[in-house]
């Protein structure tokens, strides 16, 4: 893995399997706590946030500190970019100060690997525009992993407003690296035909029932309106043809698990009952957040 983590593109299946096994030695046990470590002690970690985050920011600060690391976040609100400050130069006087490794939010698509140009930082993408969420596809395949124990052989819907997701383009890259058959399925507007051409095992739909007929895991994408010029769908039209509902879960395999990277929208993408029920591992997905940034701010430092 290139300093830093840039995106799950480039990354090779074994690189992945040793963040998702090193991520299962952070989970904590049943009934107990994250333990603290001294990994990191001495380092600093900047988070820094061009866009609103709660699980993302939060899940960063918490795994950066359990591993003894001094952390320092920063919004777009609270940084000199709203006094017109280029990126660049923010970067570069973060740099100055000398951090150890910078977090990094960004609406602009391939934002942390520009500035991974002029900084000899590790940057940490935490998600850049319409394009990655490296971390997001890490901690959800470890979330399918600790229900379903291998990715080879499943079948996974990814369902909802994929044009904008970089959620969606994250899970498409990791899961066919290991033979994953995945499904992405939303209204013709928000799935861009050429999602089937960017990796193996893809195959697009219009149909929910169609996309959730025999899957493992069906995850639901939020319908991202602040990336849109005029939603074509209003909230009830939208639940209609592409919400989850309980009569979906009848047509998916018995032990299928629903995902939502948060946050859910209830009563647009997805039913309070099937968000609620014991299907439903949206809890587990925030919890397992912490335990794969462990790994990754660990092994980024280890480079």
């Amino acid at each position: 893995m290139a300093r830093g983590l840039l995106d799950i593109e480039s990354l090779s299946r074994e690189e992945i399997d040793a963040l998702l096994s090193r991520s299962k030695e952070f989970q904590p046990a049943p009934g107990q706590s994250f333990r603290r470590f001294d990994t990191l002690r001495g380092r600093t970690v900047v988070n820094l946030f061009f866009e609103a985050s709660t699980r993302t920011r939060t899940s960063f600060e918490i795994a950066a500190k359990r591993l003894g690391a001094d952390t320092l976040s920063i919004t777009a609100a609270a940084s000199s970019v709203s006094k017109g400050e280029s990126l660049v130069d923010t970067l570069n006087t973060l740099g100055a100060m000398r951090p150890d490794a910078i977090v990094m939010r960004h609406a602009a698509s391939g934002a942390p690997h520009f500035l991974s140009r002029f900084l000899p930082i590790p940057i940490v993408n935490a998600g850049d525009g319409t394009h990655e969420h490296p971390t997001q596809a890490l901690l959800d395949a470890r979330t399918i992993l600790d229900r379903k124990s291998v990715l080879g052989g499943l079948r996974v819907a990814i369902i909802g407003d994929i044009a904008h997701s970089r959620v969606a383009r994250s899970n498409v890259f990791l899961l066919s690296k290991f033979g994953v058959e995945i499904v992405l399925c939303g209204p013709p507007t928000l799935l861009p035909r050429e999602m089937a051409q960017i990796a193996s095992g893809v195959h697009l739909t219009n149909n929910i029932e169609e996309a959730i007929a025999g899957v493992d895991v069906i995850m639901m994408l939020r319908v991202q309106l602040e990336r849109q010029h005029e939603p074509a769908f209003s909230a009830n039209e939208y639940f209609r043809f592409y919400g989850l509902r309980p009569e979906h879960i009848q047509l998916a395999k018995d032990d299928v698990i629903v995902m939502h990277p948060g946050p859910i929208n209830r009563g647009r993408e997805i039913s309070s009952e099937v968000a609620d029920s014991q299907r439903s591992t949206i809890l587990n997905q925030v919890e397992n957040g912490i335990a794969v940034r462990m790994a990754v701010l660990e092994r980024v430092f280890a480079q």
